[in-house]
């Protein structure tokens, strides 16, 4: 499924409009709505509906003007998208005061897998280029902030939020994809395992392939937690944050 992209028709403006520089036109009579009134509209929709029912008809509709009209709150779907998405940023839990690096990080990374349950449209968004936003970046700071002390350059916590980040769009995928072949199929991932499991086991020779099939016994005794896509979330959240702090010990000892 192609994602969609945020704010590729005029950068510079779309950092005005995120930021609240750009608004709608000043001439003629006042506006009955807002900027915000028509990004909630569409948030609405996509909740309900999905990302792909959005278009600036659909929400001109729902907001109550004319298609063309739409056009003088948000100038394009890629900016109204982009609006959307630093907006519902802006609803995640703040990062407490006092915690450790290790445990701010691990505070982020919740709240955005707990934000992405409710919101799981967000996933369709396409984030390499991400709207630039005061939320977006807010959260941006507090990351960087918790990894101050940990003797870090800049470029280095960076690289940190990139590793986190990538973990957990990886693992928001992985969690989806699990929820659309059990609609697909009818069988959840712990049902479709266990009518595959004894077809592949006769065919696994154990001189070729002992690690496979040693893993799939180990499966066959924890199948309820590993076919869970919050528990491999937790596990796997574990994992990268011991490489991060292998990484900030091995600066630290550097210098």
């Amino acid at each position: 499924m192609a994602k969609e992209h945020t704010g590729d028709d005029d950068p510079r403006r779309s950092i005005e409009l995120l930021w609240g520089v750009h608004g709608p036109a000043k001439r003629g009579p006042k506006p009955r709505f807002s900027t915000d009134d028509v990004v909630q509209a569409a948030i609405a929709i996509a909740d309900r509906d999905g990302l792909q029912a959005i278009s600036m008809r659909s929400v001109a509709q729902a907001v109550g003007v004319s298609p063309m009209a739409i056009y003088t709150y948000v100038p394009s779907k890629s900016e109204l998208l982009g609006l959307m998405f630093d907006r519902v940023m802006g609803e995640g839990e703040e990062l407490p005061p006092g915690l450790s690096w290790r445990e701010s990080l691990a505070f982020v990374a919740r709240s955005r897998w707990n934000l992405a349950q409710r919101r799981p449209w967000l996933l369709g968004l396409a984030l390499h280029r991400p709207p630039l936003g005061p939320n977006l970046m807010a959260r941006v700071e507090s990351i960087m902030r918790a990894l101050d002390g940990t003797g870090l350059t800049e470029i280095e916590k960076d690289l940190m939020v990139d590793v986190l980040h990538n973990y957990i769009e990886g693992a928001l995928h992985e969690a989806r994809e699990a929820r659309e072949a059990e609609q697909r199929s009818g069988l959840t991932d712990a049902q479709w395992i266990a009518i595959v499991e004894p077809a592949l086991q006769e065919r696994l020779d154990p001189e070729r392939f002992p690690h496979l099939l040693r893993l799939g016994e180990a499966w066959r005794e924890q199948r309820h937690l590993m076919t869970d896509p919050s528990y491999r979330f937790e596990q796997g959240l574990e994992v990268v944050l011991d490489g991060i702090g292998a990484f900030i010990a091995r600066r630290q000892a550097q210098a």
